[in-house]
């Protein structure tokens, strides 16, 4: 039977945490290895019970040990995976990630204890237990414990935008910029990045009712020139995201080959295939148009944005 630190499972609704934990799991394994050949990326949406098996039970050719990894999993397609982990050859290191909570007496949560493994859960951070975990990230990132009190007060407790936030502001001082608190108030974005995902998430494959809120929220504090072009990048990601998947990558491979963050990508993988690639181009198009119509003086930004909005 294979060793506590060969086979590990991660899940939780604190997806962020999950996927740190993943990561971090797969850069320690993957140190091992000699070649290519020892990593096994899956793809969690066409993922079956015999790929995931056949997998397991494949022996390593130039490394050690076979790392087998698949990166945010379905939750309804969790428990029937555990029949795949009935049997685990010492040469094989299994890591699981599954996005949201498992039941205690889950199949797979199950079945990962009885090959004696590892089940780390990440439920959503506490408020205290959340404003440790920002002393802790600025301290990492060589921020002073006053700028993690600020962007604990004035950013979103969404996990992946605080750590966004953290990353700028190191990068910041690391330019020798003084961070004080004016730089920190043209610095963080706070509440806006939140709107930007939620106008993001609802803009396609047609606004919803909570994209229009989102985009009101928004024209309170950044202009509308400066909103198209975030649409604009969000829609290029997807694009480029569903021109991977349009060649036959998988999620996992296409989260291997971009440097956005892995639940960014996984969810330009999805929204890609509820809209075209042509789509997307016709839309990536307009948003272009439209700075050109803006900047020419044909028409009025603000306006502009929404008549383009209504049309994407």
């Amino acid at each position: 039977m294979p060793t506590r630190s060969q086979v590990h499972l991660l899940c939780g609704e604190e997806g962020f945490l999950v996927d740190q934990g993943f990561s971090e799991l797969l850069t320690g394994w993957r140190q091992d290895l000699v070649s290519d050949f020892g990593l096994d990326l899956l793809d969690p949406g066409a993922l079956t019970v015999g790929r995931l098996r056949d997998a397991i039970l494949q022996g390593p050719f130039l490394d050690p040990h076979r790392v087998i990894a698949v990166r945010s999993l379905p939750a309804r397609k969790a428990d029937a995976m555990a029949l795949a982990l009935r049997e685990i050859p010492d040469t094989s290191w299994v890591l699981l990630s599954v996005v949201g909570p498992l039941k205690a007496n889950g199949a797979l949560r199950q079945a990962v204890v009885a090959a004696g493994g590892v089940v780390k859960d990440c439920p959503p951070l506490k408020k205290r237990e959340l404003e440790e975990w920002i002393r802790e990230r600025a301290r990492l990132h060589g921020l002073p414990p006053q700028v993690a009190a600020t962007v604990g007060r004035t950013t979103n407790p969404n996990l992946g935008v605080i750590e966004s936030e953290l990353l700028k502001l190191a990068a910041y001082q690391a330019s020798g910029a003084k961070l004080d608190q004016a730089a920190l108030a043209d610095l963080l974005v706070g509440d806006r990045q939140d709107d930007i995902f939620r106008l993001t998430d609802n803009l396609l494959p047609s606004a919803t009712p909570a994209a229009w809120r989102a985009l009101d929220s928004l024209l309170q504090t950044e202009s509308p020139t400066g909103i198209a072009y975030r649409i604009a990048r969000h829609v290029s990601l997807v694009l480029e995201v569903g021109t991977h998947r349009s060649q036959g990558l998988g999620l996992a491979a296409v989260q291997g080959q971009m440097r956005e963050h892995p639940y960014v990508i996984q969810k330009a993988y999805e929204l890609g295939t509820r809209v075209s690639l042509e789509r997307l181009e016709g839309s990536l198009g307009a948003l272009l148009d439209y700075e050109w119509r803006v900047k020419s003086g044909q028409i009025d930004a603000e306006w502009g944005l929404r008549s383009l909005l209504a049309q994407l």
